[in-house]
């Protein structure tokens, strides 16, 4: 069965035909377990839950003993398919047609896992497997919570001993074509709820009500001011406002309170701390002088910004790229959060997968020329990173 993993496109079909829609696993870690155990990796079922969140479903693949440690990261877990009505083909059967692969996943990211996956065959068929270790981190929970996922099976892997070196994550990071950027950072993300409070009332006798409606276009206007300027490695701060709501289904009645969802993608000219506390001073400027009252409540955790310097790491990335696809790829901070906004805490980590056009699409698919070329990327990659480390 394993002779199957040295293809990506087989490898792939076999995961997406998982509908592991978070928090559910529907057999794709064991099928991703049946492809790696075949090389000598000892996999480990870590199965994590609270209170409050589902249980999900990870995996802890590692072969080697000793030497430079490698990682790779990614999860199984998707998003919904949406309506089926709107897939040209099931997003559960991995359907080729014109030379694509169809599937929830196959983008965003099974199809980053299954070209490691072949990657790492393809070296072992050869007897070209680095000295070393190298290890997969693969959870069911990035899409959903991020709570009983990677976070934990980082603790996972440090209670058996395990310390990574570097790693690299397989998302899709690439804009247009394969060779077009690598991820080295991200911003940081921080999410609240503003609830401006003032009192209900008829909306004949306003004078006998406060209606917060009314506070909103100053709050709105100090909450869209410029947060900074952004500088040479990250973009520009900026918070957007995702919801408004009274939860007043009266045409007649002022509303007693008003409530904005918002969230924050920020760089380094920001900490969640000092954040919270610029955005609590605009809201109460605004608001200065007036009857309307007002509460903040803050969604943790808060998503650090951080950015992986230049070096062994992104050098092997780099290279490999060039090397199979003639692109030099930019290094890069943009676009939103991943799992390497925790693994950062414990190496050097860098992104790159697929193209990402089609992630979180009805009929997303990827082109089967790609997953042959990421494929081929990831085994000089792994080449070239340990030969760094030799």
């Amino acid at each position: 069965m394993n002779e199957l993993a040295t293809d990506p496109v087989r490898n792939l079909q076999r995961l997406v035909r998982c509908a592991s829609v978070t928090p559910a696993d529907d057999g794709a870690l064991a099928a991703l377990r049946a492809m790696l155990e075949p090389m000598g990796f000892r996999c480990l079922d870590a199965r994590f839950t609270d209170a409050d969140t589902p249980a999900i479903d990870n995996l802890l693949a590692t072969r080697g003993s000793s030497g430079p440690h490698l990682a790779f990261a990614g999860h199984t877990d998707v998003v919904p398919p949406g309506d089926l009505a709107d897939w040209r083909h099931p997003p559960f059967e991995g359907r080729i047609e014109n030379g694509e692969l169809f599937g929830r996943g196959a983008v965003d990211m099974k199809g980053g896992i299954a070209c490691f996956t072949a990657a790492l065959t393809r070296l072992h068929a050869r007897g070209a497997l680095p000295e070393g270790r190298i290890s997969l981190l693969i959870t069911g929970d990035e899409e959903g919570p991020a709570v009983n996922g990677t976070v934990k099976l980082l603790r996972f892997a440090e209670e058996r001993a395990l310390r990574f070196d570097a790693c690299l994550v397989g998302e899709p990071t690439n804009p247009e074509a394969l060779g077009d950027m690598v991820k080295i950072g991200r911003r940081g993300s921080l999410s609240g709820t503003l609830r401006l409070l003032g009192r209900q009332g008829h909306v004949a006798y306003p004078h006998l009500a406060s209606n917060p409606m009314r506070a909103l276009e100053p709050v709105l206007a100090a909450l869209h001011r410029p947060l900074d300027a952004g500088n040479e490695a990250f973009q520009p701060s900026n918070l957007e406002i995702t919801a408004i709501d009274t939860g007043n289904a009266s045409t007649n009645v002022v509303p007693a309170r008003v409530s904005l969802r918002f969230n924050i993608r920020f760089n380094d000219h920001w900490t969640g701390a000092t954040l919270r506390a610029e955005i609590e001073r605009r809201i109460d400027a605004a608001l200065a002088g007036g009857a309307i009252g007002r509460e903040t409540e803050w969604r943790e955790p808060v998503s650090d910004c951080f950015r992986t310097e230049p070096g062994a790491l992104t050098e092997s990335i780099s290279a490999a790229v060039e090397e199979v696809t003639g692109r030099r790829p930019a290094l890069s901070t943009s676009g939103g959060t991943s799992d390497a906004r925790f693994i950062k805490n414990h190496c050097a980590v860098v992104e790159f997968g697929l193209v990402g056009r089609t992630m979180h699409m009805a009929d997303e698919r990827v082109a089967l020329t790609d997953l042959e070329t990421l494929t081929a990327i990831y085994e000089t990659f792994i080449a070239r990173w340990f030969a760094a480390h030799a």
